[in-house]
């Protein structure tokens, strides 16, 4: 269960962006960095979002510090335009939705 989110804006960032920082920070096995367990991410009206939640704000601080940030300013101009506006939140509540029909057996 996560215990700490981070949302991540880019103003101006692409999906080119975010795909070449993707191949630069996370694992190249298509996997999550250690400790992060949700990621998603999309374009908005004025650039990119990324939402990830954690097992801790200790993990995050650790991926940020070693990986993220090294690895986001490697990228020079691949990369974002600038370093991303960031919202970090102790998680409260975490929840998932069902959905039946991806759970229904079909009958033979």
């Amino acid at each position: 269960m996560a215990t700490f989110g981070i949302v991540h804006r880019f103003p101006g960032g692409t999906k080119d962006q975010y795909e070449a920082g993707i191949a630069r920070v996370h694992p190249s096995d298509g996997s999550l960095p250690e400790g992060q367990t949700y990621h998603a991410a999309g374009a908005t009206d004025d650039g990119w979002i990324v939402v990830a939640l954690w097992d801790s704000r200790e993990s995050y601080e650790r991926f940020r510090d070693e990986t993220l940030m090294p690895g986001l300013q490697a990228l020079g101009d691949a990369g974002f335009p600038s370093p991303p506006q960031q919202t970090g939140f102790e998680i409260h509540k975490e929840q998932q939705g069902w959905f039946p029909s991806a759970h229904s057996e079909t009958s033979s």
